[in-house]
């Protein structure tokens, strides 16, 4: 890697850092593209390399939350073990499938969830602190393990609007509690990749740089912001960030086709 490349994977890796800090995802949504179009890595190594980034970048944001008591540790244990066999699945099943797809599919997950965010409708059912039944949890973890493993994405576009508009949540305890169960359900996900020979390693180090700082950044700039202003900003920043990627994705599935 060139010393620009390593530079330019620090800063990307900072504002993904921030942006997962602020928005409870990964922060992948920002280094897959980037990894694919600035860094030099492979279409695979966009879906893959983002994993192992993306634990440390969880973690450093979630203790921000949990400081602020804004995290269920109860959502966690029941979604994690459920999350992690997903993952596993979808990790094994992207040797089968056009990796150009897969970031397609990412980027119509990601529209999704920036609509049902912007949105707000209320949850279908009444959130309240140890009341929700735990295989709710599970089977959220379940498909959010999946399409982490099978995306390469932290699980975050599927946590968040499950937390707050499913389950009904407070959206900054969505946030908290999306980031501490990503860092458990991206460990498998990352070890099959790995020997797959998904990820470039030395990407990962220079994006790890700059992630853990900026996910600390992002979730106390999060925990400050009032409730309707940063579902507003959530949405805005999904939205754009899945068209951006789907416009670029289906060109290149066009091209390749031609």
């Amino acid at each position: 890697m060139t010393p620009l490349r390593a530079a330019a994977a620090v800063l990307v890796g900072l504002v993904a850092g921030v942006l997962s800090g602020l928005f409870g995802v990964g922060g992948s949504i920002v280094t897959t593209p980037a990894i694919n179009v600035l860094l030099g890595g492979t279409a695979i190594q966009a879906v893959g390399t983002p994993l192992p980034v993306t634990f440390p970048t969880a973690l450093a944001g979630a203790v921000a939350y949990a400081r602020a008591r804004q995290l269920s540790w109860r959502a966690f244990r029941w979604a994690a073990i459920p999350g992690i066999a997903g993952a596993v699945g979808g990790a094994w099943l992207t040797d089968f499938v056009n990796p150009h797809i897969l970031l397609v599919i990412t980027a119509v997950l990601i529209g999704w969830t920036a609509v049902r965010v912007v949105r707000g409708r209320p949850a279908r059912v009444s959130w309240e602190l140890g009341k929700t039944q735990g295989w709710i949890y599970g089977m959220v973890g379940l498909v959010a393990g999946f399409v982490s493993g099978l995306l390469g994405v932290g699980g975050g576009i599927i946590f968040v609007p499950a937390f707050a508009l499913l389950i009904g949540m407070p959206l900054k305890r969505s946030l908290g509690t999306s980031l501490v169960t990503i860092t458990a359900i991206v460990i498998p996900g990352t070890v099959v990749h790995g020997l797959l020979g998904h990820i470039d390693w030395a990407i990962a180090l220079f994006l790890t740089v700059g992630v853990i700082p900026g996910a600390s950044l992002g979730a106390r700039i999060a925990l400050r912001t009032r409730d309707r202003t940063l579902r507003g900003a959530v949405g805005a920043f999904l939205m754009t960030i899945a068209v951006l990627y789907g416009i670029r994705e289906v060109a290149a599935l066009l091209a390749g086709r031609g």
